[in-house]
């Protein structure tokens, strides 16, 4: 029992460091690749400033979706531990209803009467081992991570980060705004595809259609803000 305990909370720690990663890298390679085609559009003789704007975008963009997976996860633990409290209440405030719960769970997973009224009395005999039970088999709630919003706040922050230098780096070695923009656009949306195809074979979506499809919202939102840009200054 333990050992499968220990290898359903690797495997969750696992896909929450994954969504973690996969929420900062899309925003950090689209975001600051607009901003800096937007600006490659606008300030063509001024390259400096388009990396000195998209180093202050990567900094505030991390802190922003930092602080959105800190509160997203401080959110889940707040509701799990109302809900929690709320189970304590209803088993000393409303036993019988509580056990007729367990019961009706025991019988949801096709057991016999007789087994599962066995199931339930030893359920009950435990407070604890009960609101557990009730928690994740009644509610489908599983006690978070207390350590998850931190880890959260910092794995998306840092992923914002790498994400967000890969559009910029070119601006650091070029005197052109649209030479840096064209070697940008090229490592960029390779590196959105090779995201989206591994992104998209995790999720069990088509890989080659899901590289294509992250690589064109990144192409379509750089080219936008190019235009804009352009428009404006015309």
């Amino acid at each position: 029992m333990s050992e499968m305990h220990l290898h359903l909370e690797e495997h969750m720690k696992s896909t929450d460091l994954l969504s973690d990663i996969v929420i900062g890298m899309s925003d950090g390679l689209t975001v600051p690749f607009a901003l800096a085609a937007g600006l490659s559009g606008a300030v063509e003789g001024h390259v400096n400033l388009i990396w000195i704007a998209g180093i202050a975008e990567v900094a505030a963009g991390s802190i922003a979706m930092g602080l959105g997976g800190y509160l997203a996860g401080k959110t889940e633990q707040d509701h799990y531990k109302s809900e929690l409290k709320k189970e304590f209440w209803e088993i000393e405030h409303k036993k019988e209803v509580e056990i007729q719960e367990v019961r009706a769970v025991f019988l949801g997973w096709g057991l016999s009467k007789t087994t599962a009224e066995e199931a339930t009395q030893e359920i009950i005999k435990d407070k604890q081992r009960w609101v557990d039970f009730m928690m994740k088999f009644e509610l489908g709630l599983e006690s978070p991570d207390p350590q998850r919003a931190r880890k959260s706040a910092m794995n998306i922050g840092l992923s914002y980060v790498v994400g967000g230098l890969i559009p910029l780096t070119p601006y650091f070695f070029v005197t052109d705004a649209l030479k840096g923009l064209a070697i940008s656009a090229a490592i960029t949306l390779v590196c959105l595809y090779v995201f989206g195809y591994f992104k998209s074979k995790i999720t069990g979506i088509n890989p080659w259609w899901g590289g294509l499809k992250v690589m064109f919202i990144g192409a379509i939102a750089a080219a936008t803000a190019f235009a804009i840009a352009r428009l404006i200054q015309a």
